[in-house]
């Protein structure tokens, strides 16, 4: 795992100094590249500075989006962090640990998604990722700071990259949502689905192959076995 393959996305961040901690704390785990959904206009360019200090550079050259989903469209996953749980928040959350020690095992970008400080991430941001990692904490004080929370998921990243990785690359979000739309086709012309239904499905596939981190021929054999399933389901018909 190479540090330059590690995204670090704040969605709507309110406080221009929360931004400047956060370049601080990536700077510390030697990682510098920073996403943020929203406008760089929106924030104060001398209080970010006033607390990124010598780690201004990364403000300098962090990229601005207008949702998660762009932010991450390269990478090959995309870790959003949250310490609520439930039906809408990805089910099992992964400790920090073992989400560095999936994204090890592959070369390839990874994000780490974090949300607004009073907010955290929605369930519809939440949903725009593939993984949920959580931090353990207190429950009578379980909310952390923006920048630390940044600061523990970094420092495990830059841990991690230290230890030797698998050494191929997978397919990005953006190209495995191609995989997952030939999935819902197939399975529509089949009549896998009734009324409703698809949603549902593609989101589960989207899941479990971005967990798998597959390589872009291993992609294109999914998508040839769901054409073929789908062609010879169609031909019985006939």
């Amino acid at each position: 795992m190479d540090l330059k393959n590690i995204y670090i996305v704040l969605s709507h961040p309110e406080e221009s100094r929360n931004v400047g901690a956060v370049c601080r704390a990536m700077a510390n785990s030697g990682i510098t590249h920073l996403r943020i959904v929203g406008k760089r206009e929106d924030f104060d360019d001398e209080r970010v500075r006033i607390l990124a200090i010598h780690a201004a550079y990364i403000w300098e050259n962090a990229e601005f989006f207008d949702s998660v989903t762009a932010a991450v469209a390269d990478c090959f996953c995309a870790a959003g962090t949250t310490r609520r749980r439930g039906k809408k928040r990805k089910g099992k959350l992964l400790l920090p640990e073992e989400f560095t020690a999936e994204i090890q095992k592959v070369d390839g970008n990874a994000a780490i998604v974090f949300g607004n400080e009073r907010t955290g991430l929605t369930d519809e941001e939440l949903e725009e990722c593939t993984i949920g990692v959580t931090i353990p904490s207190d429950a009578d004080f379980a909310s952390l700071n923006l920048s630390h929370a940044v600061q523990i998921l970094c420092y495990h990243v830059f841990r991690a990259a230290e230890k030797p990785s698998a050494g191929y690359t997978p397919v990005s979000l953006q190209r495995l949502s191609r995989t997952i739309t030939t999935i819902g086709d197939d399975l529509q012309k089949i009549g896998f689905f009734s009324v409703t239904g698809r949603h549902d499905m593609e989101e589960f596939w989207r899941m479990i192959l971005s967990r798998a981190a597959i390589s872009e021929g291993e992609a294109k054999y999914i998508e040839k076995i769901f054409d073929k399933a789908a062609g010879l389901a169609t031909k019985a018909k006939n």
